[in-house]
């Protein structure tokens, strides 16, 4: 596995790939402490027949005030190892200077789907996601990036993105990797204390009771009160619980055919985020 620190040696690894001529390549883009989930999606590019560039950068714009930027998991020789161990081709390694250079004066604005939820409660979040995203579409030059289902609404963010920019990158989504008890996997999951790690999968079982719920007819105003309630008395402090549009995140009112709930609470200081197709 080819390792790159600079734009320079970027360029030279991804010349690499492309001289062997086996299929396109893949940017699986991480912010490091990496579990089974980014490794899933290294394997599923593979198994598409792309060669798999992933990037590992702790994106700083994407991180509000108070936020765990200083304290966010970092362990890139365990990383790395777990990369080459999958089978990644290369990874992208850059630092702030890279990414940022002090002189730049360009930042992706983003609406639609980035407006309401994760947007609404971290202010300049996805500014900072669809920055640092397109930032890597223009240094790797993937003909496909991987994503985790988990994080729903940035990747519709990012999709709304290469859509309206007419980026020349295919956004593929691969199903939430979770834990044998249905916790998400995350990397902040680590934060977890042993009694909280045991109460975190409440998130995805109130997901799951709240879809049998409505598929059975119940209203869905009270089903999704019922869910929160259920969520508060688990110790889990909700920040939302909602059906919406999959595509556009608009709140729905009754079940549609792309219909999505997502949810977002926090255990402690660790934030969780879940999500569930209807």
């Amino acid at each position: 596995m080819q390792i790159a620190r600079t734009h320079a040696h970027l360029i030279e690894a991804r010349a690499a790939l492309t001289a062997r001529m086996q299929g396109g390549v893949a940017l699986v883009p991480t912010m490091g402490a990496l579990h089974e989930g980014h490794i899933s999606l290294v394997r599923a590019a593979r198994a598409a027949g792309f060669q798999v560039i992933a990037s590992i950068f702790v994106n700083p714009t994407q991180f509000g005030p108070g936020e765990d930027f200083a304290r966010y998991p970092r362990d890139e020789s365990a990383d790395c190892a777990m990369l080459a161990a999958a089978g990644c081709d290369a990874v992208w390694l850059p630092d702030v200077a890279t990414m940022y250079p002090p002189d730049a004066a360009t930042a992706i604005e983003v609406a639609g789907p980035a407006l309401l939820w994760e947007g609404a409660l971290r202010p300049g979040h996805f500014r900072g996601v669809a920055t640092v995203v397109a930032t890597l579409f223009g240094q790797v030059r993937p003909d496909s990036a991987w994503f985790g289902a988990k994080d729903w609404q940035q990747v519709q963010v990012i999709r709304r993105m290469v859509r309206d920019l007419l980026l020349p990158v295919a956004i593929e989504i691969a199903p939430t990797w979770r834990d044998v008890d249905g916790l998400a996997m995350s990397s902040r999951n680590r934060y977890l204390s042993v009694e909280d790690r045991a109460r975190a999968p409440t998130l995805f079982r109130t997901l799951e009771a709240v879809k049998a719920r409505l598929h059975q007819g119940d209203p869905l105003g009270p089903t999704l009160a019922a869910g929160r309630a259920d969520l508060d008395m688990a110790g889990l402090a909700v920040d939302y619980l909602a059906l919406v549009d999959e595509k556009t995140l608009q709140p729905l009112d009754r079940i549609a055919p792309d219909a999505r709930l997502i949810a977002a609470a926090r255990l402690g200081s660790t934030r969780l985020l879940d999500n569930l197709a209807l």
